[in-house]
């Protein structure tokens, strides 16, 4: 007979127990439901559970990307999952900051103007992020997810789905390419006026010490990078980036390959752009994600800003002068 899980303290489950599906999670694939349902079971554990068919819907045997129905019965086989670690303690500091940084919320979505320095999930020795400061600062909200992330040291728009179904719907428009996301980002020297588009395919490369580095190969993913002239500084370069992917570091990967490396890029730089920032003081990225535009059914199109943090208005200031 089937056991059911009574507390979610209760992470050694011994039998089999049935889980039914509502309407908010109908249309969801049944990988990223369990992925959602059983946190801390490897990756590789779920996906041999589903081929052996210890997963079952309505008692029948199912693939992976099979999209879940309201009413569904999904059988959850006896898998372990390690034991709930207590929150980070996050510093209310932290919290009041992002609490200020919020440019966007209604019952489906909540965006924020991330600041750079601060990852967007915890992991990797890191113990928070944004996600886990938000769920925090939100303890009545049952779902905040990330609808897609920014590098730790990106600022900038970044979207969190408050609703399973505006999270589907988000990732579906950003796998058809239908969300505009615009970033600014600052260079040494001046960007030539013919490079609008780099269509440049990109490879994830792990060093020995961990590092992950992408370089352009021809044995990468094809990665489209639109750049577009915003202001001609002295000895600097205002430009937009529009990725039409969206691959690891791509923006940064593809000015690199240009000649015109970001500045403040400590992973991909050169001799130029490092005395370029040094010579102007700059200590962090200079690349933000400035604009979103999209829609959802239940909304009008909406076109997100988010303005520049003071450090990177301060950098442009003394360009100016």
């Amino acid at each position: 007979m089937a056991s059911v899980v009574t507390s979610m303290e209760d992470r050694v489950v011994r039998q089999a127990y049935y889980l039914t599906v509502d309407d908010e999670t109908a249309g969801q694939r049944l990988d990223n439901y369990l992925m959602r349902e059983l946190k801390g079971v490897p990756r590789t554990r779920l996906y041999r559970a589903l081929r052996r068919g210890e997963v079952r819907v309505n008692k029948g045997r199912v693939r992976a990307d099979y999209r879940l129905a309201a009413g569904d019965r999904v059988r959850i086989p006896p898998l372990h999952q390690p034991e709930r670690s207590a929150p980070a303690t996050i510093p209310g500091r932290q919290m009041e900051q992002i609490s200020k940084q919020i440019i966007y919320e209604d019952d489906n979505l909540l965006a924020i103007n991330k600041p750079s320095g601060l990852a967007v999930h915890g992991g990797s020795g890191l113990s928070f992020g944004l996600i886990e400061c938000l769920r925090q600062i939100r303890p009545e909200s049952r779902y905040l997810e990330l609808v897609h992330r920014l590098d730790r040291d990106t600022s900038g728009v970044i979207l969190i789905a408050k609703r399973a179904k505006t999270l589907r719907e988000l990732h579906r428009q950003l796998r058809e390419k239908h969300i505009d996301k615009r970033y600014l980002a600052l260079v040494a020297g001046k960007w030539p006026k013919a490079v609008r588009v780099i269509d440049a395919p990109l490879a994830k490369n792990v060093l020995q010490s961990g590092e992950r580095m992408v370089r352009v190969s021809g044995e990468g993913k094809r990665a489209i990078t639109e750049f577009r002239i915003v202001e001609r500084l002295p000895g600097a370069t205002l430009i937009e980036a529009r990725p039409i992917t969206g691959r690891t570091h791509q923006i940064r990967v593809h000015a690199q390959h240009a000649g015109f490396p970001l500045l403040g890029d400590d992973k991909y730089n050169n001799d130029r752009s490092e005395s370029f920032a040094r010579e102007i003081g700059l200590k962090r990225l200079f690349l933000h994600a400035a604009s979103l535009q999209f829609s959802l059914p239940e909304s009008a199109e909406l076109s997100l800003q988010a303005p520049l943090d003071k450090v990177l208005e301060i950098i442009l200031d003394k360009l100016h002068k």
